[in-house]
């Protein structure tokens, strides 16, 4: 095999901004939820790798045959594979497709097939496009991919600010988490966050269950805060971690925490697993990236309440990790609950491609 460009090169990214940008030239798109890939393709030679170099094809073995049947027989892709299910994309489902057994991987493959949606072309034939603008590199997408058919697509995009905001509200609905704006005129650059994401912030206000000790202060330094909301059955529901703290700040919180360690497991919901020895199976504790690592915590007595902002949620669960705003002592812990989220409309994936 001799692809143009190998396996092996970085992804370019983006950085994050809470608005669409009111001046330049911009090629706006829908933030697809899904796993970034690029897609080398020499002839019947197909290699697909993950954003940190990961070789992904064998967990989609089903992109395979129409990777080959809908794209330049010598190409780069730059997209996102996605999982869609009921109208909307399901990043919960599509991380089940990262299995070790070729026969559960197969069995997947037929139940809950993936997608690739395209949105740049980093080569075609012997034209490497990295140098060339994103304008260009739109158009050669376009016609490169014009007879494409599910499961593989090209992203919708328009340099409308007034359309890309209309997408940014309606397309969540869909399971779709912002808009990407790239620069007409930028080339491709690798490992630079050369783009923008505009992504949905919200607060909300949660239970703080618990903590984590950072990695490098057991004992000293708080690493995480557990958040948990209430059900309609009244149970307490892990919905995710917030830690974005500086050191000295972690080493506050010890201490301003430490009253309500006191007693803490008396009465506590989640007792029955506090202290087990496979909590990253409990209850949905478990990290989604780190199977097996130690994800034990210090319990906390559930009377005080945390602001965090967030994205958006991923079915009982925040999609991210949450920015901690403050304390909310003014705040019964009764009210956490999920009726104070916001409710997204749900939005058909097949309208999104009838867009732009």
């Amino acid at each position: 095999m001799a692809y143009l460009i190998e396996p092996g090169i970085e992804c370019m990214l983006a950085k994050a901004t809470d608005k669409i940008p009111a001046a330049g030239d911009y090629l706006f798109e829908p933030k697809w939820d899904g796993f970034r890939a690029l897609v080398f393709r020499d002839g019947d030679e197909v290699y697909i790798q993950s954003r940190d170099k990961k070789p992904l094809l064998r967990y989609f073995p089903e992109l395979k045959a129409p990777l080959c049947a809908h794209t330049p027989a010598r190409c780069v892709l730059d997209g996102e594979i996605v999982v869609a299910q009921d109208g909307r994309l399901e990043f919960e489902t599509l991380q089940m497709r990262l299995h070790p057994a070729k026969s559960r991987i197969d069995k997947l493959a037929a139940e809950i097939p993936a997608s690739f949606v395209a949105f740049d072309l980093l080569a075609a034939g012997d034209d490497d496009l990295r140098e060339r603008p994103m304008a260009e590199r739109r158009e050669r997408l376009l016609a490169a991919l014009a007879g494409c058919a599910p499961p593989l697509y090209v992203t919708p995009a328009t340099t409308s600010r007034e359309v890309a905001a209309d997408w940014f509200v309606r397309f969540e609905g869909a399971g779709l988490d912002g808009v990407m704006a790239k620069a007409l005129d930028g080339p491709y650059v690798e490992k630079k966050r050369a783009m923008l994401k505009i992504k949905h912030r919200r607060t909300a206000d949660c239970v703080a269950a618990g903590f984590r000790w950072h990695k490098k202060g057991p004992g000293e330094l708080l690493g995480s805060i557990l958040l948990g909301l209430y059900d309609d059955d009244g149970k307490l529901q892990h919905v995710g971690v917030t830690s974005s703290f500086t050191m000295k700040r972690r080493a506050e919180l010890v201490a301003e925490l430490a009253p309500w360690r006191d007693n803490a497991l008396d009465g506590h919901p989640w007792a029955q697993w506090a202290e087990l020895d496979d909590k990253a199976t409990k209850q949905g504790m478990g990290s989604r990236w780190s199977a097996g690592k130690d994800l034990s915590f210090e319990p906390l007595r559930p009377t005080r309440v945390v602001e965090v902002k967030y994205d958006h949620m991923q079915g009982r669960r925040f999609r991210h990790g949450t920015t901690f705003v403050r304390f909310r002592d003014d705040r019964d812990p009764a009210g956490c609950n999920y009726h104070q989220l916001d409710v997204t409309p749900p939005y058909e994936l097949r309208d999104i491609f009838r867009q732009g």
